[in-house]
């Protein structure tokens, strides 16, 4: 039987499906790539057209499918987009005096986290920062004792809106999700060392038509959002020079630089629009310069200031846009972080044919993230173009049902998966059984209490009874005598 992972991204312009086989020696062999332009269904990595979507979704896999020469069952899919973003939460649990904390109490703060609602907003991840116990600070608490309890979270939000069409999408089409992740955290463990999560760092992904920034120290996310602005931009500034985006592209590839020294300018020289139109050097550079500068500034505000000065990862930079010339450089001088460095490619061993990989330009680390995450065998029975061609797209082989392995809750947080509608209804129903068990639990252990301190009432009346008619038949005795 066939083995194979398939992975889709829905990128700020693009979606990208790949399916790969995973080797014993722990490498990955890409067996087929497929890109569809979503231009006319999503902006800035959101979806807004759910039909069109759809139909891009159903090509990808029907182009896969053709070049895999078998059915795929279900899919992993990376979520991103502009609507991302992170914001802290605090949960305090107030705990009697020097009372051991257990795992279930740990667990108790993050369903209570989990519970949070946010208006017209939707959690689709929470990333564990640290627990303080009393006035210590402590990523492991179980065992410690205290007599107060706070757990300090990143909830990750996303638009309700968006991610009920995201799924809606993959409904119409027919397809099967085995996981969801968030594209930011796949990419992440895709491109960055043990050691700059660990010491500190800034990974910044530059898009067509957003910038994700994710801030990680100590191992841990501290800080994720998504700019809507990119590397399309430039593009679409240089297009106001009076010419067709195609040709500014162009442009922006062979004479675009992030930032260029003044001496280095020549003011002779005249770039060509067109065989009757030209541009000063300087002033093209200067329309380059001042969209990259806004977009590099945009994301060093992002970076929460607790954590500028604890950068020893440095700056690390991904995704098409920055092969954009000098742009380290430019990163550099407005940041003022001398480690600055580019994640051409993902720190897995991947083989490949295909140009867009062996380029190793950065635009398919996410993509390539997203592949190396999956562990679920995505192959189904051979593929039939014959059989195939008698019913519509909507009639794929594939069950709509999605989340089929992975259970949600707790022990998924700060993962980077998404749970499917269908999980959260379970761990919905998972949360009100639990919270009846305990219900009783409290009930049963308030009775049995209730039922000692009745003895003990009980006792003591007898006992204090029989003091007392010993008492009283010593002093009759006494007056006996």
């Amino acid at each position: 039987m066939a083995e194979f992972i398939v992975a889709i991204e829905l990128g700020s312009s693009k979606i990208t499906g790949i399916a790969g086989k995973k080797n014993l020696d722990g490498s990955i062999s890409v067996l087929a790539v497929v890109k569809e332009d979503a231009s006319q269904c999503i902006r800035k990595g959101v979806v807004y057209n759910i039909d069109k979507t759809g139909q891009c979704l159903t090509s990808i896999i029907n182009k896969l499918k053709k070049q895999l020469k078998y059915e795929i069952s279900h899919v992993y899919v990376g979520v991103g987009g502009q609507s991302i973003r992170s914001v802290r939460n605090v949960i305090v649990k107030d705990l009697p005096t020097d009372t051991i904390i257990t795992s279930d109490m740990i667990n108790e703060l993050m369903d209570a986290n989990r519970n949070m609602t946010y208006p017209e907003q939707e959690i689709l991840d929470a990333a564990t920062q640290e627990y303080k116990v009393d006035n210590q600070y402590s990523l492991d608490p179980v065992g410690i004792k205290a007599s107060r309890l706070e757990g300090n979270f990143l909830n990750i939000l996303w638009r309700k809106s968006f991610y009920n069409n995201l799924n809606s999408c993959f409904e119409k089409a027919g397809i099967a999700i085995a996981e969801m992740y968030l594209a930011p955290l796949a990419l992440a463990d895709g491109v960055l060392s043990e050691a700059e999560k660990r010491g500190g760092c800034v990974l910044v992904d530059l898009g067509a038509d957003t910038t994700t920034v994710s801030v990680y120290y100590k191992n841990i996310l501290r800080h994720l959002a998504v700019i809507p602005l990119g590397s399309s931009n430039i593009t679409k500034d240089i297009a106001s020079l009076q010419m067709e985006e195609k040709d500014a592209e162009a442009m922006k590839l062979k004479y675009g630089s992030a930032y260029t020294e003044n001496n280095e300018i020549d003011n002779t020289l005249k770039y060509s629009i067109d065989p009757e139109r030209t541009v000063e050097c300087r002033k093209f550079i200067e329309i380059v310069e001042a969209r990259a500068e806004e977009i590099i500034e945009n994301v060093w505000y992002q970076v929460p200031s607790e954590y500028t000065d604890k950068l020893l990862g440095g700056i690390i930079l991904t995704g098409g846009g920055m092969n954009l010339k000098n742009i380290d450089r430019a990163f550099r001088n407005i940041t003022h972080i001398d480690k600055v460095r580019k994640a051409n490619f993902v720190t897995h061993t991947i083989t490949s044919s295909n140009a867009d990989i062996t380029a190793h330009h950065g635009d398919m680390n996410t993509v390539l993230g997203l592949l190396a995450k999956g562990d679920m065998n995505c192959a189904g029975a051979e593929y039939n173009p014959a059989q195939n061609s008698l019913f519509n797209n909507s009639d794929l082989t594939m069950s709509p049902t999605s989340g089929t392995h992975t259970p949600s809750g707790a022990s998924r947080q700060g993962q980077g998966i998404v749970p499917t509608p269908e999980e959260k209804k379970k761990a919905e129903e998972e949360r009100r059984k639990r919270e009846e068990e305990e219900r009783k639990q409290r009930e049963a252990e308030e009775e049995k209490q209730r039922q000692i301190e009745e003895e003990k009432r009980r006792n003591n009346f007898w006992h204090r009874l029989g003091r007392k008619v010993k008492e009283f038949g010593g002093k009759m005795l006494e007056e006996d005598e």
